[in-house]
């Protein structure tokens, strides 16, 4: 849904700041446009777009499992992630830690 115009960063960055402040609030959206007199309108739009564009950025990627003969015993699993950062994750792992740690890790920077 392009409108053919060039992506202002300066202006996504300052909606997503926007919308981390929200989140970090406690606020409802009506609240928080209210006083930091932002368009409620313009919240929600920015909220759906930053929201598809961050989507498409995290599609999946084929991988391929090789089994490594001298640490069968120890088997971890090692996540590559868009960031370029390598997470091991041993045998055993609590799988609710782990979804924590990939959500902290893969947030954006305001």
């Amino acid at each position: 849904m392009s409108t053919g115009k060039p992506r202002d960063s300066r202006k996504e960055q300052q909606w997503r700041r926007c919308l981390g402040d929200w989140q970090r609030s406690g606020l409802s959206v009506a609240a928080f446009c209210r006083r930091y007199d932002v368009a409620e309108h313009r919240f929600y739009a920015w909220r759906r777009i930053l929201a598809r564009r961050d989507a498409e950025q995290s599609r999946f990627i084929p991988v391929q499992v090789l089994a490594d003969k001298d640490t069968a015993a120890d088997a971890a699993l090692e996540v590559l992630l868009a960031s370029g950062r390598r997470l091991r994750v041993p045998r055993g792992f609590d799988t609710a830690t782990l979804r924590q740690v990939l959500a902290v890790l893969e947030e954006r920077p305001c």
